[in-house]
């Protein structure tokens, strides 16, 4: 009989416990991946990639235990050997080879890209092709890092204002969005679509836990091609009750990012140094009316306004360079959309019901995040509905949460990949996806 009482400690060493433990002259062990091999005859120079970032291990002919025939790149190996200091090596230290086990060989001695090169020159078709190889790449993989970064910020700030993290599904009879675009699919002889959004499902948890948020996946089956579209995306939502206004919503939003800049800074620098990342200003965002803010880049720029009701992407673009050049903002919230480019729940401005009490953010010109105050009581939810000519059909549990009493509420929903892609300042949001899901892309 034996019992597990927790982690178990490893003999072999991650990186920061070389730097935090280790002093030169020890031996240590150490396991890796052979990312790359300079070989100069009677000395090599042997580079693992670890998961904290690469480690430097030297080869001498005659010294150790150790057969060069047998290390080969991508193999996975256990190193044991001499701590020694170095300062032209990746974190300033190197281990002196005695003995290397080898724990796996790859079966195919070539390969697919040349992920040992600093910047993988090559198309995003091939890094896309071979995806769980090129993110092998330690600036490829920095990127996802990152972006592990804005979702732990994400869930760490909500969870210290009072939010409880909910799990929706994502099959579901109808879309919270509305509108052809959805992916529909066999649900045992039923039919059925994959979800736009988790709307339905936070609105209603309102009513339960008052604030609450979700990471997950949302589904949107529009037909384009675009740097900056995907037909699987990873949302970051909130929805919280009990609002004075919408404004409430865009403070939220402003913490988080501010905690998550924060984060960043202090457990992710090694990435930002590795992608040569600044840091955005988000100590003040501003906000401007849709209307307003439409009025002065046409003026500014000598566009014509060719479409009131929504946002050109050129318009974005030219509002994110208003921001910058007026208010010294990569972001800028843009408020009070029109009411007929915004769902149903979308609550009417009460000042003037064209509008509605709603926003996007904006980062340097592209749209991450939509928001807004929804309607919280009934009767104006089923008349808003009548004026465009919805019914309740396949509604009805949502429905019914609103004929119970909700308190006034609202939300945001962050395109996660997007604001890695602006972060990073990748100008596709493929770049910025683990798997993209496009319209020609179903794999891997």
């Amino acid at each position: 009989m034996e019992y597990l009482t927790g982690v178990k400690k490893n003999e072999t060493m991650e990186i920061s416990q070389l730097l935090a433990e280790s002093t030169p002259g020890d031996r240590v062990k150490v396991h890796g991946v052979v990312h790359t091999i300079r070989d100069l005859g009677t000395v090599a120079f042997v580079i693992l990639r670890k998961r904290e970032g690469l480690l430097q291990c030297v080869w001498e002919s005659g010294k150790g235990e150790v057969n060069r025939k047998e290390i080969r790149e991508a193999a996975s190996v256990e190193v044991t050997g001499i701590l020694e200091k170095n300062p032209k090596a990746p974190e300033g230290i190197e281990i002196r080879m005695e003995t290397v086990r080898v724990l796996s060989t790859p079966a195919d001695g070539q390969m697919p890209l040349p992920i040992a090169k600093w910047k993988l020159n090559t198309s995003l078709e091939a890094k896309l092709n071979y995806r769980s190889i090129s993110l092998r790449n330690i600036r490829e993989r920095a990127r996802f890092r990152l972006q592990e970064g804005l979702t732990r910020a994400f869930r760490d700030y909500l969870y210290g204002q009072g939010f409880t993290e909910i799990h929706t599904p994502k099959i579901g009879a109808r879309s919270a969005e509305g509108g052809a675009n959805v992916f529909k699919l066999e649900y045992f002889h039923r039919p059925a679509i994959l979800q736009q959004s988790p709307q339905f499902y936070k609105q209603m948890m309102v009513g339960v836990f008052e604030r609450v948020f979700e990471t997950a996946p949302v589904f949107r089956a529009e037909k384009h091609n675009t740097k900056r579209h995907l037909n699987e995306y990873t949302s970051l939502d909130f929805e919280m009750g009990f609002i004075d206004g919408f404004e409430d919503l865009m403070a939220m939003e402003t913490g988080y990012l501010q905690y998550a800049m924060k984060l960043l800074k202090q457990k992710y620098e090694k990435e930002l140094d590795i992608l040569e990342i600044s840091l955005p200003d988000v100590s003040r965002i501003p906000a401007v009316r849709f209307d307003d803010i439409k009025k002065q880049v046409s003026q500014t720029y000598g566009r014509q306004i060719r479409n009131p009701f929504d946002l050109e992407p050129e318009e974005e673009q030219l509002i994110g360079r208003y921001a910058k050049e007026a208010w010294g903002s990569d972001f800028v919230f843009v408020t009070h959309y029109p009411s007929k480019k915004r769902p149903f729940y979308a609550m009417d401005d009460p000042e003037d019901p064209r509008y509605t009490l709603s926003f996007d953010l904006l980062y340097n010109g592209m749209e991450i995040t939509t928001g807004g105050q929804r309607i919280h009581e009934y009767d104006r939810l089923l008349q808003k509905m009548e004026s465009r000519g919805m019914t309740g059909e396949g509604m009805e549990q949502y429905l019914l949460t609103f004929r119970h009493g909700m308190p006034p509420h609202g939300g945001i929903g962050i395109g996660l990949e997007r604001f890695t892609m602006m972060l990073t300042g990748e100008d596709n949001v493929r770049e910025t996806t683990l798997f993209p899901r496009d319209l020609s892309r179903l794999e891997p």
